[in-house]
């Protein structure tokens, strides 16, 4: 049987030796969480059976800071990069859900050297998908080994989100084989690196993902094509040749990720070829955009969890002032000078509101590895004819698509959140730069702008996946959430999770009529839809994170009435979800209030007036 429990312990073993010297704590991967989310929530060994394409029944330049090299070798010789991946191309072809565990363990562990295999599974699955079979056979055997690496070049010093405005020019030459690339590119992490095969350099090969215009093309993101533009040329033999006019012009000099090199690219005539479709970069490039955007939602997660698990740490050590409930608190200490700092009720909000959202949010994400699961393995079947996969591949196509602008944004967002809770728990400690608490805050912050700002998510959500869907994402998802909702009120083990669940149920009700209101607004002013966006997202991700702790909630209360499992866990747990209900949930009530005022408080000031100097 194929368990998602051997390979998180076996990816553990060497997290723990490689520690962290320069911290008070050392992060621990969490196992117990991991393994209860994976399989007491969401069910995963059930979940494999179901599963086609399985290789087997167990799961068994610019240089980088010291060690990272070194690291990435030991990854490397692991097998670990293509954990995921099918075995015509090297890979293990275990599932995408046990590829994100492992995922979540190195980013937690640190961010930024996770930015560099996580970056290059963007280019494989983009080369994976719409690449011509001479590619793949060249270019993904390497890179699937992770002795080449990947990223995606899409900003340039005139735009960002706004990709219509993309001017990198590719020319065709070869008779139309290959493509001349000029044009430059900013942004772009991990652009130029020492991992990977050096071909007697201090540099590794790296294929990046281009987007750029043909001439003639038409204009704005309808005439963007996407290129694959090696580094270095590739010889007939595999071997690598010579530089292909892709140069570093600039090295960002940032507020986080200082471990990733962020580069202004130069491209000079490099030789690229054709990803898919002339004209349909934009659609083939958010093969990679859509895994970087779960990729940030993991970010978010893990901030909290590694941020959560320093700040409990200190709470529990660093003493300061008595208990206000005194000899009855159970943290009171009489023999010591003052009490742990855990006892005091706003410290213990700061720790169960970081410990909420990175529980809640490695269950949303636990429940996209399934999804994209599913997704893979119908491709597979569909890439054979199967009419019936291919119906199902585009199904779990469109929950992926309506699911992960709500994780990336809602994720990053609460990641930001938690991380400034773990500085606010050590107080001025927590601002010296040596106890690594506002590294965390300095990491995370651009979780919320890369891949698009929370603002975009907001739009993508609301406008793309919903409207312009004629809602027909929302019903269905809101349809399941309440089916599950009813039948845990029917079946509630407690008063509480029967309220809960109620709970769960009239919000997906309210989501959906918040929605219509929207939409009415929006006849009038168009302006509706960008001023309610981010509210509306917050809200939806308030919405999901209930959802996932009523599972949760109940999960728990299964495995004490079992009397099996460890029952100050559960009990940890159930606390948790009440404390998420309480506490966090309520704010759904200001932003149903936010998202349907008028936009004339957002619209009316001029431009002018903004200034006030």
């Amino acid at each position: 049987m194929l368990r998602s429990t051997s390979l998180i312990r076996k990816f553990t073993s060497p997290l723990r030796r490689a520690g962290t010297s320069v911290r008070s704590y050392q992060y621990k991967a969490p196992v117990k969480e991991m393994l209860f989310c994976s399989e007491e929530v969401h069910g995963f060994q059930e979940h494999y059976k179901t599963l086609n394409n399985l290789a087997g029944e167990d799961a068994s330049p610019e240089m980088t800071p010291a060690g990272f090299k070194e690291a990435y070798d030991q990854y490397v010789d692991g097998g670990w990069q293509g954990l995921s991946y099918p075995e015509k191309y090297g890979g293990s072809n275990l599932p995408m859900s046990l590829a994100l565990m492992k995922s979540e363990m190195m980013a937690t562990a640190n961010w930024t050297w996770s930015m560099f295999p996580g970056l290059s599974k963007g280019a494989i699955n983009t080369i994976m998908l719409h690449g011509e079979d001479y590619l793949r056979d060249v270019y993904l055997p390497p890179m699937v080994a992770g002795n080449w690496t990947g990223t995606m070049c899409l900003t340039e010093p005139q735009c960002g989100s706004d990709l219509a405005q993309v001017a990198t020019m590719a020319i065709t030459e070869d008779e139309g084989k290959s493509y001349s690339i000029s044009g430059t590119k900013i942004f772009i992490s991990a652009g130029d690196h020492d991992f990977g095969d050096s071909a007697g350099s201090a540099d590794g090969q790296v294929i990046h993902c281009v987007l750029a215009r043909t001439p003639g093309a038409p204009e704005g993101t309808k005439g963007i094509s996407l290129f694959l533009v090696p580094k270095y040329l590739v010889n007939e033999d595999g071997s690598l040749g010579e530089l292909n006019n892709v140069g570093v012009d600039r090295i960002e000099d940032k507020m986080g990720c200082h471990g990733s090199p962020t580069c202004q690219m130069n491209f000079e005539n490099s030789k690229g070829w054709l990803l898919g479709t002339k004209n349909q970069g934009m659609n083939h490039m958010f093969t990679f955009i859509n895994t970087s955007r779960l990729g940030c939602a993991i970010q978010g997660s893990t901030a909290a969890e590694l941020s959560h698990q320093g700040a409990v740490w200190y709470a529990k050590d660093r003493l300061a002032m008595r208990a206000l409930s005194g000899k009855r608190n159970p943290g009171h200490e009489p023999d010591k000078a003052a009490d742990p700092i855990i006892v005091h009720p706003d410290v213990r909000k700061n720790l169960l509101t970081q410990k909420a959202i990175a529980e809640g949010g490695r269950s949303m994400i636990y429940e996209c590895a399934k999804i994209a699961d599913k997704l893979a393995d119908n491709e597979m079947l569909a890439a054979e004819g199967d009419e019936v996969a291919k119906k199902a591949a585009e199904e779990a196509d469109d929950d992926m698509g309506f699911l992960t602008p709500i994780l990336k944004g809602f994720l990053t967002e609460k990641g930001v959140d938690a991380a400034h809770l773990g500085v606010q728990v050590y107080g001025g400690h927590g601002y010296i730069k040596q106890n690594k608490m506002e590294q965390i805050s300095r990491d995370v912050r651009i979780g919320a702008i890369w891949e698009g700002t929370t603002g975009i998510q907001g739009l993508d959500l609301l406008g793309r996946k919903i409207f312009l869907q004629k809602l027909k994402p929302l019903n269905k998802h809101c349809s399941k959430v309440r089916s599950f909702c009813w039948d845990t009120i029917m079946s509630a083990p407690t008063s509480k999770v029967r309220n809960h669940a109620i709970k769960v149920a009239l919000l997906t009700l309210e989501w959906q009529f918040l929605t219509a209101r929207i939409g009415l607004m929006a006849k009038d002013d168009r302006e509706a839809i960008g001023s309610a966006s981010v509210d509306y997202l917050m809200f939806a991700g308030y919405t999901h994170m209930a959802y996932h702790w009523l599972q949760m909630e109940v999960a728990a209360e299964k495995g004490l009435a079992a009397g099996t499992g460890d029952k100050e866990f559960y009990e940890a747990k159930v606390q948790t979800s009440n404390f998420f209900f309480e506490s966090m949930l309520p704010q759904t009530k200001t932003l149903a209030k936010t998202m349907l005022s008028p936009t004339d408080a957002v619209m009316k000031m001029s431009v002018n007036q903004f200034e006030t100097a």
